[in-house]
């Protein structure tokens, strides 16, 4: 499966049944869209407004990685492994 369309599994990253507001859950989700935006640019080199979207998505989850690396070092690099992000 190519990374333009692998898709993330939302429940791996649930706390509980229902949660859909943890930080784990959002930068989960934050990355679905942002690898659909990569693939977006790809064919779209010109679309400069969803490049700017696609930079405050990678910002916020950046920040997102940054509070769960700070709170708990552990879960951050359990979320890094799963999601195959680089850091």
């Amino acid at each position: 499966m190519s990374e333009a369309t692998k898709t993330i599994d939302i429940n791996e990253f649930r706390k509980h049944e229902g949660d859909t507001g943890s930080a784990d859950v959002q930068i989960a989700r934050l990355t679905g869209r942002i690898l659909h935006l990569t693939a977006h640019m790809q064919t779209n080199r010109k679309d400069f407004s969803s490049r700017r979207g696609l930079l405050k998505l990678v910002s916020t989850r950046r920040k997102l990685l940054d509070y769960v690396k700070r709170e708990d070092e552990a879960r951050y690099k359990e979320i890094i492994t799963k999601l195959g992000l680089r850091r």
